[in-house]
C-alpha cells in the first residue's frame, strides 16, 4: 500500500516538473508553488499569532511583584524545551543556513522554535514573533523546494520566499518584508538573490491575504503618529540630525548586547539556567517599568498616547536597550525589529520634550529608522515598513535616516552572519 502511495506521488511531481502547455502568459508551475508556500505561511503565522495572543492574554493576569516569578519559570520552560528538544537557533543560523547552506532551513527545529518562542514573547520579553515566524516559514518553502525537487538558486528562492510570507503576516507590509527578507541577508549585496524577488513578492500578498482572513487584519497603519506636513528643506536636515542620535543608539544596543553576552558565556552553563537568568532580570525591570514588558507591538500606542515625564522617557529608553539584549543574549528567542522601533519612538519623544518646535512624527520615525538600520543594515525595507506601519506618507525623510543609520553602523555587523565569507 505504501508503495503505490509513493508511485502516485513520484508520478504527481513528475507531471508538476512539466511545464504548462499553450499558456501564453509569465504564469507557470514556479506561480503556483510560491502561491501555495504564500497560502501556507498565512495560515502558519496566523495560527500562530492566535496562540501568541491568547497566551498573552492569560500571562497579564500576572502582574506587580508576581511578573518576575512567572518570566522566571516560563524562562526555564523555555530552556528545557531547548534542552531536550534542540536549539533551533537564532536569526544569524537563517542567514547562514541562506546564504552558505544552499538555502536549506531544516524543519526538524520548528518544534522547539514554537514552543520556546511562545513562551517568551507571550510572558513579556523583549523580543518579537518575527524571528519564529521566519524560521517556521521559510523552513516550510525548504520543504515544498525539496519535495518538487527544486536545486540550487530554486530552492533558495522558495526558502527566502517563505521567510518573506512570515515576515509579511506580522508587518502586514508585503512590499517591505520582501525587500526584508532580501536585504537582511547581506546589506551590501542584496542583489545576489535578485531571482527571489518575484518569489517573496507572490509569496508575501497570498499570506497577507489569508493571514488578515484569519486575524480580521485591515488596512491602515499600526502605529497612531500624529500627521507630519512638510515644512521645508531642514526637514531633511532635521532628519538627519535625529538619525544620528538614533544611530549612537543603535551602537549602545550593539555594545550592550556583546556586555551581557561576555557575561553569560563566561561560563559554560546549561541553557536553562541562563533562560532562567535572564528571566528574572527581565521580571525585576517588568516590575519597576512595566512599559518595558513585551516587544512593542501594542506599547508604542500606549507609549504615544501617554503623557510620560522626561525622566521617566529617559528610563524606559535606558532599560528597555537592557532589556533587548538581556533577552537576546540569555538564549530566550524572538526577533528584535519591533522591540527596537520601541526604542526610537521612546527616543522621538525624549527629543521633542527637549526641543517641542520640532516635528513630533518626524522624530519619532527618524530615529526608529535609524536605530533598525543601525543595527539590521537594512535601509531600504526599513524605509517602507515603517511609511507602512506609521502612515508616515513622505517617504523621503526616512530614507535619509534610514541611510544615515547605516552608514554610521558599526564596520562589524551585529548579525554577524552578514559578513562576506
Amino acid at each position: 500500500m505504501k508503495l503505490k502511495r509513493r508511485r502516485k506521488l513520484v508520478t504527481y511531481l513528475s507531471i508538476l516538473d512539466q511545464p504548462v502547455k499553450f499558456n501564453p502568459f509569465v504564469f507557470s508551475r514556479n506561480f503556483v508553488l510560491w502561491a501555495l508556500l504564500g497560502l501556507l505561511g498565512g495560515v502558519i503565522a496566523g495560527l500562530y499569532w492566535i496562540t501568541l495572543e491568547f497566551l498573552t492574554h492569560q500571562f497579564t493576569f500576572f502582574s506587580g511583584w508576581s511578573v518576575i516569578p512567572l518570566m522566571a519559570i516560563c524562562g526555564l520552560g523555555a530552556g528545557l524545551i531547548i534542552h531536550f528538544i534542540g536549539d533551533p537557533g537564532e536569526i544569524h543560523l537563517i542567514v547562514n543556513n541562506i546564504r552558505f547552506n544552499k538555502g536549506k532551513l531544516d524543519p526538524k527545529n520548528n518544534p522547539s522554535m514554537i514552543l520556546s518562542s511562545l513562551l517568551c514573547v507571550a510572558s513579556g520579553g523583549s523580543l518579537g514573533p518575527e524571528a519564529p515566524m521566519v524560521q517556521i516559514t521559510g523552513s516550510t518553502g525548504t520543504y515544498i523546494g525539496k519535495l518538487c525537487r527544486l536545486k540550487g538558486e530554486d530552492l533558495r528562492s522558495m526558502s527566502i520566499a517563505g521567510m518573506a510570507s512570515g515576515f509579511t503576516a506580522l508587518f502586514g507590509a508585503p512590499l517591505g518584508s520582501s525587500l526584508f527578507s532580501l536585504e537582511i541577508l547581506h546589506h551590501k549585496h542584496a542583489v545576489e538573490y535578485y531571482k527571489a524577488v518575484i518569489p517573496a513578492f507572490v509569496a508575501s500578498c497570498f499570506s497577507y491575504l489569508v493571514f488578515a482572513f484569519i486575524v480580521h487584519l485591515g488596512l491602515g497603519p499600526l502605529w497612531d503618529l500624529s500627521a507630519y506636513e512638510y515644512s521645508g528643506l531642514f526637514d531633511f536636515a532635521y532628519a538627519v540630525i535625529f538619525a544620528m542620535v538614533g544611530a549612537a543608539f543603535g551602537w549602545g544596543f550593539i555594545i550592550c548586547a556583546k556586555f551581557f553576552k561576555t557575561l553569560f558565556e563566561k561560563r559554560p552553563i546549561p541553557i536553562y539556567i541562563k533562560t532562567t537568568i535572564g528571566g528574572i532580570l527581565l521580571g525585576v525591570i517588568a516590575f519597576y517599568l512595566p512599559i518595558t514588558r513585551y516587544y512593542g507591538h501594542h506599547e508604542i500606542n500606549d507609549l504615544l498616547s501617554a503623557n510620560f515625564s522626561l525622566t521617566l522617557l529617559f528610563a524606559i529608553l535606558v532599560f528597555k536597550v537592557i532589556a533587548i539584549a538581556i533577552t537576546v543574549t540569555s538564549g530566550w528567542r524572538g526577533g528584535f525589529i519591533i522591540p527596537l522601533f520601541f526604542t526610537g519612538a521612546t527616543l522621538g519623544l525624549i527629543i521633542h520634550q527637549l526641543f517641542p518646535t520640532v516635528n513630533l512624527s518626524l522624530a519619532i520615525v527618524s530615529c526608529m529608522a535609524a536605530i533598525n538600520a543601525c543595527v539590521t543594515r537594512t535601509p531600504m525595507s526599513t524605509t517602507i515598513l515603517l511609511a507602512t506601519l506609521t502612515g508616515f506618507g513622505h517617504f523621503i525623510p526616512i530614507l535619509f535616516a534610514s541611510l544615515t543609520g547605516y552608514f554610521l553602523a558599526p564596520r562589524i555587523p551585529f548579525i554577524g552572519s552578514q559578513l562576506k565569507k
